[in-house]
């Protein structure tokens, strides 16, 4: 058995203006840390298109027509201050559903036992009709609907650490109680969501906010506390990730103080839980990060956790 990586070179070709935090540098840097003898042994897949059968799941046709139709001839085309689409962003968009998607297929036929979706843009802030926070498709959601509805398993979870709240996922999982969702993240921070007491139609979503500044063992005590046995009570036969890297101690959009071995820690308890649960199956997709080194170190440490966990 062994880990994935999935992606393509279309996460290139999905610009942003010059100074925007979620720009192409991120993946160019992941892909060369991810060259180095180290990782010889990755599973490497390019990312296919996802099908609009997987995205109508989470979102309605009106909104992928409309997105769809925002793609600019030339320049840009600006869903919101923070968000922006460039004339070679729909492939990018659409294979970075894909790779999550392709990531369960990989998963559930055995091809790997667990499976990182390295492109971008992420997905985490998109609702179910509406782009924003760098997002275009809920991808982790997608991937999650997939693995119910395609693969016909029960129930999946999904874990959200990076440093902002996915307040898209939540939305498109809210009424779902298949999926359990929860997320750790600081607050006060964008997008303004994500209290404690926004628990889910069916009690499925559990929000950890972390105040500022808090540090690897805060974190870690929260983790154990309260989203390892809210995980675990869910009884997942396939658990998600939703990698952001942006809880580093070098991220400049946000304040909290981890290190890469917090994110080497958490995914491997992750690993350890789906080993009590569903059969080792892991599917993690990248969301943020916008330091280059505190991106490398996080990414790092956690695909060092996935690949011994796919041993």
């Amino acid at each position: 058995m062994t880990t994935a990586l999935i992606t393509h070179e279309s996460a290139l070709d999905h610009v942003t203006p010059d100074g925007h935090p979620e720009r192409v540098e991120r993946v160019v840097r992941l892909n060369a840390e991810f060259a180095t003898p180290a990782y010889a042994s990755l599973l490497r897949v390019e990312a296919p298109a996802v099908a609009d059968e997987a995205i109508l799941r989470a979102h309605p046709p009106e909104y992928l027509a409309s997105l769809k139709a925002r793609i600019p001839s030339r320049g840009f085309a600006a869903i919101d201050p923070d968000t922006h689409l460039s004339p070679e962003s729909w492939q990018a968009v659409l294979r970075s559903a894909g790779a999550a998607v392709q990531a369960v297929d990989m998963v559930m036929a055995g091809a790997a036992r667990n499976a990182f979706a390295m492109m971008r843009p992420p997905g985490h802030h998109a609702e179910k009709a509406e782009a924003m926070g760098f997002c275009f498709l809920g991808n982790v959601a997608i991937a999650a609907k997939h693995a119910l509805e395609h693969h016909g398993l029960s129930r999946v979870a999904i874990l959200d650490f990076d440093v902002h709240h996915g307040n898209g996922t939540q939305d498109l999982v809210w009424d779902d109680a298949r999926i359990a969702f929860c997320s750790s993240h600081q607050m006060p921070l964008y997008p303004g969501t994500g209290r404690a007491d926004e628990r889910g139609a069916h009690g499925n979503v559990l929000n950890i906010p972390l105040p500022g500044l808090s540090d690897g063992p805060a974190f870690r005590a929260a983790m154990q506390r309260l989203a390892l046995p809210f995980l675990r009570d869910h009884r997942p036969e396939m658990l998600f990730i939703s990698a952001g890297f942006d809880a580093h101690r070098l991220d400049p959009l946000a304040n909290l103080n981890l290190e890469g071995d917090d994110f080497y820690w958490i995914t491997a308890e992750i690993c350890k839980l789906a080993q009590e649960f569903a059969q080792g199956r892991v599917v993690s997709v990248l969301e943020g990060g916008y330091s280059l080194d505190g991106l490398a170190d996080g990414a790092t440490a956690h695909m060092r956790a996935l690949m011994e966990a796919g041993e």
